[in-house]
């Protein structure tokens, strides 16, 4: 991402502030709404794993019982460290303050966190043939529509057209469902995720070209 891209998504982030009280300079505004994306490293796991917890417990209710939630706590959802590894992984930043997660994947994995084993394939993709995969996205609930999502979404893809895939991929989760829509992906299949317990969710396979 450029400076100037950069700073024009932490433009688009501080709208907000037109008519606040007491408002603070433009500056310190900026810096306490904007957006900042970097490159997730193995010393966030820890704090990763906290944020995808509370972003599914929170932001997941009335979507999946209470039942399906702790069971997908503690198997599909979490840290996928292939995704680290590999650089593609991603943290956005609000006032210095972790507001969400998210990647993308050259490899055949779908979904799921490193000990989850019922989907692993890290084979490398074919960028030619194959699209590449968008991963593991959560939002902290403090800062739910607030725009990180599609923040991450459109650097996912960014980064993924300069490594030379044509179409991204993803399972999403039924709350992810109107975020990735909206943003021009397509449903293309329905199926359930095997959980501990017997238990299962529902997700969406989606698609979208991105040339």
């Amino acid at each position: 991402m450029t400076g100037v891209e950069d700073f024009a998504l932490r433009l688009r982030s501080g709208q907000a502030a037109k008519n606040a009280p007491s408002a603070p300079s433009a500056l310190d505004w900026l810096c306490m709404t904007s957006i900042y994306l970097r490159v997730a490293t193995l010393n966030d796991i820890p704090a990763l794993r906290e944020l995808i917890e509370r972003s599914v417990r929170e932001l997941q209710a009335g979507w999946y019982t209470a039942e399906q939630i702790e069971a997908a706590v503690r198997s599909v959802f979490g840290v996928d460290q292939q995704l680290i590894d590999d650089g593609t992984y991603y943290v956005a930043e609000i006032g210095g303050q972790l507001a969400g997660c998210g990647g993308w994947s050259k490899r055949g994995t779908l979904y799921g966190a490193s000990h989850y084993d019922h989907s692993r394939n890290d084979v490398l993709l074919d960028p030619e043939r194959d699209p590449a995969r968008i991963r593991a996205f959560f939002t902290h609930p403090k800062f739910a529509r607030k725009g990180v999502g599609r923040a991450l979404l459109e650097r996912c893809e960014e980064e993924a057209r300069k490594a030379g895939f044509h179409s991204m991929e993803m399972a999403s989760t039924l709350p992810g469902v109107p975020l990735y829509a909206a943003h021009g992906y397509e449903a293309f299949e329905t199926f359930d995720v095997p959980l501990p317990g017997g238990q299962s969710i529902q997700v969406r396979r989606m698609s979208r070209r991105i040339e």
